[in-house]
């Protein structure tokens, strides 16, 4: 997709200054456990009305440190060469399942199924033992972005967001409607910042003139606009630096694979702000549920090709706005100097509608961002009703234009 000798230019330049690295970011906490900093309880879990990580037996509130600040991925995009990757972004191990954990209170071997837990208690000592050190199988992200608004709230925006939607909503779906099964989950995306070089080839068109043909006579009477343009090649090249793009890191909810489900809508509900994430700590997942990894970053990797190119096109339109009939961009291409990738959890608050009566089962979502509170969503919707609005509005345009054309008959 390289276009243009500049393009070639800078992507051999980043190819010879690569600096590839990899930054730790697991806790070094090789007992699993996590303890309050002030009495050393394991007995930790994440508060919504504090919005912080509280003990259960001192009370002691507090949050892990910015996870830009605490791994030294706040340098600036701009110095960025290489691939700097977070331990967290590591490829996923498929047979990694099982991890066992020593409990350093009483010796006992703690067995973790990390596909369904990050957390498990001591069975003889009751001591809370967490997946502190990074483990190969995407269960373990290197950040997490803790939720802000409460379950309340967020039932309260699912509400209003099927409340504008019920006139065409399905009746089975109003009978059926259960908001309180709504759940927290944590998302898995990985967060990649890039450095790059972009170049765009393609024509414009500004138009000269502009003129009316008639054609034909009686019932074939028509008239048709016709333009004269002069066309130029165009082409952009410059620098360009993206900070914080967010990328699905989990295949199941790929908006490409929607045919049993409307997963897609997970987009629809950013941006996130990624930078106030903090360092990963299990207990900010207790009583919320978690999607694990299970891409890659060489599997994202056309997908934040095709954005850096989409947020490139978007930067060049202030600068083709002389050509009223629009750029073709023809050739265009980007070389990536550097990037910084790391995984973080985001968090969701999800509501789901399975419609068994449909013929292929369709499960709904409402998402809703657990920052910002952006909504949205799908609910099943009743075609008989949407085909009665139709024809009524149908009918008002036919009597409205009979209306219109009596009256002008009579004048």
């Amino acid at each position: 997709m390289l276009g243009g000798d500049a393009v070639a230019e800078a992507a051999e330049a980043a190819r010879r200054d690569a600096a590839n690295r990899i930054v730790d970011t697991s806790s070094g906490k090789d007992d699993g456990l996590n303890k309050c900093p002030k009495c050393g309880s394991s007995e930790i879990q994440y508060s919504l009305s504090s919005k912080s990580l509280v003990c259960a037996y001192c009370r002691h509130t507090w949050n892990e440190e910015n996870a830009e600040q605490a791994f030294g991925l706040g340098s600036s995009i701009a110095d960025l060469s290489g691939h700097t990757m977070a331990s967290g972004t590591a490829d996923v191990r498929e047979d990694l399942t099982t991890v066992t954990l020593k409990c350093q209170g009483c010796g006992a071997e703690v067995v973790i199924n990390v596909d369904q837990d990050l957390q498990a208690r001591c069975h003889w000592c009751r001591q809370t033992l967490s997946i502190n050190s990074q483990i190969p199988n995407g269960a373990i992200p290197d950040a997490v972005l803790p939720f802000q608004l409460t379950r309340e709230e967020a039932i309260e925006r699912i509400d209003a967001f099927t409340a504008k939607r019920r006139a065409f909503a399905h009746s089975r779906f109003k009978e059926e409607y259960v908001p309180d099964n709504v759940m927290g989950v944590y998302i898995p995306y990985l967060v990649v910042d890039g450095n790059l070089h972009t170049v765009l080839q393609g024509t414009g068109e500004v138009t000269t003139r502009q003129y009316t043909v008639t054609r034909g006579s009686g019932d074939n009477r028509r008239t048709e606009t016709y333009y004269d343009a002069d066309v130029y090649g165009v082409q952009r090249a410059f620098d360009l630096l993206v900070d914080d793009l967010t990328i699905e890191s989990a295949d199941r909810f790929n908006a490409k694979d929607n045919e049993q489900a409307t997963n897609n809508i997970l987009n629809a509900v950013q941006p996130y702000d990624t930078e106030n994430a903090v360092a990963y700590n299990s207990n900010y997942l207790k009583n919320f549920t978690s999607e694990r990894r299970d891409l890659n970053v060489q599997d994202v990797d056309d997908d934040v090709e095709e954005r850096f190119l989409a947020i490139a096109r978007a930067k060049a339109l202030p600068t083709i706005n002389r050509y009223d009939r629009g750029v073709r961009w023809e050739r265009e291409g980007v070389a990536v100097r550097g990037t910084r990738w790391v995984a973080v959890y985001v968090p969701v608050w999800l509501y789901s509608y399975a419609d068994s009566a449909a013929g292929d089962s369709l499960t709904h979502y409402i998402a809703v961002n657990g920052r910002t509170g952006t909504t949205m969503g799908s609910v099943p919707v009743s075609h008989p009703k949407i085909f009665a609005v139709a024809c009524a509005a149908g009918t008002v345009a036919a009597v409205v234009g009979a209306i219109v054309g009596f009256s002008q008959f009579l004048f």
